[in-house]
């Protein structure tokens, strides 16, 4: 059985020390000590080490949003990932749908700070996913190949098999509308023959498949429960400690 893993994804909200502090000292003293959910916070980067400093003795690790894909060098405002491994992380967000969209990162540029991430043993989360105008044209599974083919290109299996995947239908993120827990699990599972097409059946089976489209508490227990839906990576409702929390227990709910 593959771990559940939450990914709380704060993107620019709560990056002052107080602000951070205030939601993630809630959080942990709701959290039973437990194997069973992966938990990684990914702040700001301002307060990153004020993350790490207060769960470092707890089962709550700390990521990135993102990183560039040198280690050192002229890159005015971008990130190195030996920073970040130097200040307590261990897992980083790459490929996210509004670092495609905004910023015009592309599958080949993701695709070299994933082999970097996972040159200096920084844990990739790496997400794919449509828009609504491809998804309504019918083109959901085309634009997923592409980007599986071009995200993942030259991966080996043991490189596959440390990458968490994250599907994130962009037409359901702050837009109102809502994907089914049959249509994510319908691209899980989808995404999942990719691996075994690419790689072999037990790599395919051994990769953890979050879901990244609004995850809320009232939906959370009914996504988890689909087969090839391995936990998710939570926006809005991860900033609440109340609402991240009865993610991870819907999270744990599945495992009984």
């Amino acid at each position: 059985m593959r771990k559940p893993v939450i990914g709380a994804n704060w993107k620019m909200n709560r990056g002052t020390p107080k602000e951070a502090l205030e939601m993630i000292q809630d959080f942990k003293s709701n959290i039973k000590k437990t194997t069973s959910v992966d938990i990684i916070i990914f702040p700001p980067y301002t307060v990153l080490n004020t993350i790490f400093n207060t769960v470092k003795k707890t089962q709550i690790k700390v990521g990135a949003q993102n990183m560039y894909f040198e280690e050192k060098g002229a890159f005015t405002g971008e990130i190195s990932p030996i920073f970040l491994k130097n200040i307590g992380c261990e897992y980083v967000i790459l490929g996210h749908s509004e670092r495609r969209d905004i910023f015009q990162e592309t599958d080949e540029i993701i695709n070299k700070k994933l082999k970097k991430a996972l040159f200096i043993s920084l844990n990739p989360i790496v997400c794919i996913g449509e828009h609504l105008e491809k998804r309504e044209a019918g083109k959901t599974k085309e634009i997923i190949l592409n980007q599986f083919m071009n995200t993942f290109k030259d991966l080996t299996k043991e490189e596959i098999r440390k990458t968490i995947i994250a599907y994130e239908p962009i037409w359901a993120i702050g837009t109102g509308k809502t994907a089914t827990p049959e249509q994510a699990e319908e691209i899980h599972h989808y995404i999942r023959e990719l691996l075994e097409n690419n790689y072999d059946r037990d790599t395919a089976q051994s990769v953890r498949i979050q879901y990244g489209g609004s995850i809320k508490p009232n939906n959370a227990e009914d996504l988890f429960r689909k087969e090839n839906i391995d936990g998710g990576l939570v926006g809005g409702a991860s900033l609440q400690a109340e609402s991240l929390f009865e993610i991870v227990k819907a999270a744990q709910a599945t495992l009984k």
